[in-house]
């Protein structure tokens, strides 16, 4: 399981239809609430489905590759 954190930017493997492939986290837990950069959209997407999805995560400046936010459950 990835470890994510609310206001965490994360990039997707696919673009939005606006263009877009950043996204704010703004909700947790089982379903993840997404806000696309671009255009605003909101989408609640179930966790194990965006995990798969996400190509990087930018929190506090920094930017992370999956791998190095993995926790142990």
């Amino acid at each position: 399981m990835l470890h994510l954190e609310i206001d965490d930017i994360v990039t997707l493997k696919k673009t939005h239809p606006c263009g877009s492939q950043k996204w704010r986290i703004v909700r947790l837990g089982v379903d993840i609430g997404i806000k696309c950069l671009g255009c605003g959209r909101f989408v609640m997407i179930p966790r194990r489905k965006l995990e798969g999805k996400i190509r990087e995560i930018y929190r506090q400046g920094r930017c992370l590759k999956p791998k190095e936010c993995i926790i142990e459950v």
